[in-house]
């Protein structure tokens, strides 16, 4: 079920309508506007229930590339790690850095709450 969710931005649009400007998504990408910059995202590799490869498509500010690797413990707890990398000089890491960080532990904070309010 993890997989199957995560795996589709359709998926997300209840959840990031209200959140962002501009959301527009398909399965496999989706684009909005958060703060002025347009975001585009495209799903570019999929290992079915383990990992979802995502990276920032032309006009995303910066270059990246985002992972979710799950790993299922047993059927009600499967564990996930976020990974980003981000490309970014020295003068943006300074600036943006900590900002992304807190960004993305909000994004596991969502995701883990959405899970834990599904029945079982």
């Amino acid at each position: 079920m993890v997989y199957n969710t995560m795996s589709d931005f359709n998926n997300f649009t209840p959840i990031l309508q209200d959140k962002v400007e501009g959301w527009q998504a398909t399965g496999d990408t989706c684009q909005f506007r958060i703060k002025g910059f347009t975001v585009k995202l495209a799903i570019v590799e999929r290992e079915e229930f383990k990992t979802i490869k995502i990276v920032g498509e032309d006009g995303t500010p910066f270059d990246f590339t985002f992972w979710i690797q799950m790993r299922e413990i047993d059927q009600t707890d499967t564990r996930m790690r976020l990974v980003l990398h981000v490309n970014l000089n020295m003068m943006m890491k300074m600036m943006v850095g900590g900002k992304i960080r807190d960004g993305l532990d909000q994004v596991a904070e969502q995701i883990a709450e959405s899970f834990n309010r599904l029945p079982v």
